[in-house]
């Protein structure tokens, strides 16, 4: 990748290309979440602990479905998007359902330019660091956002399951950071039919990476889980083993889809 190139303009752009195919897909099925369907999946219900009368903020909120749920959970929750579009769609959809979820459009590394507030729980969930090229400085937007006493709750994609070229059984990418990647995306995880071609530009990082970034911000760690399977059909060659539970491939193990983790911040 060149130095020059800008690549939160690149990637703004993309995700505000993705956000049109992504309302209409059956993936993200809008019809049942207008309808009161929680966008959370099980992994995340199960660990995250209880939300009623919380303030989350949201890190890397798409266009907020996760972000509202929480609201209708009882949650004072506050969405932050890179995505202007994606942003003013999910203050429509929030309106429209009569919700109190907040939003606000800015890089997650300049979290704590973009709301002074502290936070009982910071939450992000799949597909996000890998946007990022400092987790360092992600890592210290994360922590400088927390009350004392207060959870950062994160559930992503393993890095073991983003070596792989989908929808083929190929591993072209390394499992450590080692620099940017920039690719021509054509359609989406969501709808791969998509009429859609953007750059993207994103980077990679190990467990140990990102374990390493919050424990030199002072947090504690609670506990870390891998689970052998994505809750989302949406790496190209994906089985359902069970309801809602898909793993990608036909290698005769399972292989880790997804690690989430629950930190503390001591008072």
């Amino acid at each position: 990748m060149s130095e020059k190139k800008d690549y939160l303009k690149v990637n703004k752009e993309l995700w505000n290309k993705k956000l049109e195919f992504h309302l209409k897909s059956k993936m993200y099925d809008m019809e049942s979440f207008r309808a009161g369907r929680n966008s959370l999946d099980d992994i995340v219900m199960d660990e995250i602990g209880p939300v009623r009368d919380k303030t989350i903020l949201h890190l890397q909120c798409h266009f907020g479905q996760d972000t509202m749920s929480f609201a209708r959970l009882g949650a004072k929750a506050t969405g932050l998007d890179l995505s202007d579009k994606c942003i003013e769609s999910a203050e429509s959809i929030n309106k429209e359902l009569g919700l109190d979820a907040k939003f606000i459009c800015g890089n997650v590394l300049d979290t704590r330019k973009l709301t002074d507030e502290l936070y009982d729980i910071v939450f992000t969930s799949y597909g996000t660091i890998v946007w990022l090229p400092d987790l360092d400085l992600w890592a210290k937007q994360v922590v400088d956002s927390m009350k004392p006493g207060g959870l950062f709750y994160m559930a992503e994609f393993h890095p073991v399951i983003q070596m792989f070229d989908y929808p083929k059984e190929d591993i072209a990418f390394p499992y450590f950071n080692t620099g940017a990647f920039e690719e021509t995306l054509e359609g989406t995880y969501a709808d791969p039919t998509a009429d859609m071609k953007a750059q993207e530009i994103f980077w990679l990082h190990g467990i140990a990476e990102v374990i390493t970034a919050l424990r030199n911000h002072g947090l504690t760690l609670e506990f870390f889980h891998e689970h052998d399977y994505s809750p989302y059909d949406c790496f190209g060659n994906s089985k359902e083993v069970e309801p809602g539970k898909y793993v990608f491939g036909s290698f005769p193990y399972r292989l880790p889809h997804v690690y989430s983790m629950r930190w503390i911040k001591e008072k």
